[in-house]
């Protein structure tokens, strides 16, 4: 199949796609977000008015852009003076994937990227301060990231992490705007799903051979993460039911890794956020694969 006749921004080609359901739900959070923040000022002044001592939930809403500042400044502030910054003689390869990353979504700055200390701990994470954006990638990833290994698995990683950057999820005005998602249940967390999926697509847009040992590493580990069997594992989207399952995806961060898996090898649509998969694609659309190959068809019988 021809580049431009693949879904845009769910395959490798073009730009990454923003997952549908995101600016929506984003749109009620903020709503929900100023609402609360009016009520909370309104509240204060008459609790003050009244000689009463505010409670501190009223202190935290009404310090909110204050606190998200502060929090920011102190969580780059530590990755500045305790991570090992990426550059081309300090985790040289590491470095040139988040280079490449950000050239590959037409970003006009390079964020900064440290490396820290794991322990053990498989994760990666990004964010920002002013006008600054950066990256922090565990060290434990370069261990699955390294030449004798899984360097596709890190570029796609690293893809999603800049990804969250690009797609403007890391900003002091959105991240203020989603202040309530922890107090909002289901309705805040599927937001953060939305925008997990949508660095996904950067991060398949990026690298794509990688997103099959990426979430094999998710699910079993650095040691183990060849022994996942990918499609088995997102096959398991569509047989796996009950109200448990939707429970534990609808109150979850990050969408559970059988969707994810799923979503990563049908680049036809956009991921599942509520309702799992169907069990067969529709009449008419054939899923990719989980390196975006489509399936050969069968040839038309000759008459």
């Amino acid at each position: 199949m021809p580049p431009q006749s693949m879904p845009r921004g769910l395959s490798p080609f073009g730009m990454p796609a923003r997952h549908s359901w995101e600016i929506p739900l984003l749109v009620v959070v903020v709503v929900c977000t100023v609402v609360a923040y009016l009520i909370a000022i309104v509240m204060l002044v008459v609790v003050l008015a009244d000689g009463a001592v505010p409670s501190d939930y009223l202190l935290l809403l009404v310090f909110a852009p204050l606190l998200v500042w502060v929090g920011r400044g102190f969580n780059y502030a530590t990755q500045r003076v305790n991570g090992v910054k990426m550059s081309p003689t300090q985790f040289p390869e590491g470095y040139q994937m988040v280079v490449d990353a950000a050239a590959r979504f037409g970003m006009a700055k390079v964020p900064d990227a440290y490396v820290v200390l794991g322990n053990g701990q498989i994760n990666a994470f990004a964010s920002g301060h002013g006008f600054r954006r950066f990256v922090v990638v565990y060290s434990d990833l370069f261990e699955i990231g390294g030449k004798a290994r899984e360097p596709d698995a890190l570029a796609f990683i690293i893809g999603h992490e800049v990804g969250h950057i690009a797609a403007g999820h890391t900003s002091y005005w959105r991240q203020l705007g989603m202040f309530l998602v922890p107090f909002l249940p289901i309705l805040g967390s599927s937001l953060i799903r939305s925008q997990e999926y949508t660095a996904d697509n950067h991060g398949y847009c990026n690298r794509h051979t990688g997103a099959a040992a990426a979430m094999g590493t998710l699910a079993a580990g650095k040691y183990m993460n060849t022994l996942v069997g990918f499609d088995e594992m997102a096959d398991r989207a569509a047989t796996e039911k009950g109200g448990f399952v939707w429970f534990v995806n609808a109150m979850s961060s990050h969408p559970v890794l059988t969707w994810r898996m799923w979503a990563l090898r049908d680049r036809s649509r956009h991921g599942r956020l509520f309702l799992r998969p169907s069990p067969q694609p529709p009449v008419g659309v054939a899923p990719y694969g989980p390196y975006g190959e489509v399936p050969s068809l069968p040839p038309k019988p000759v008459a």
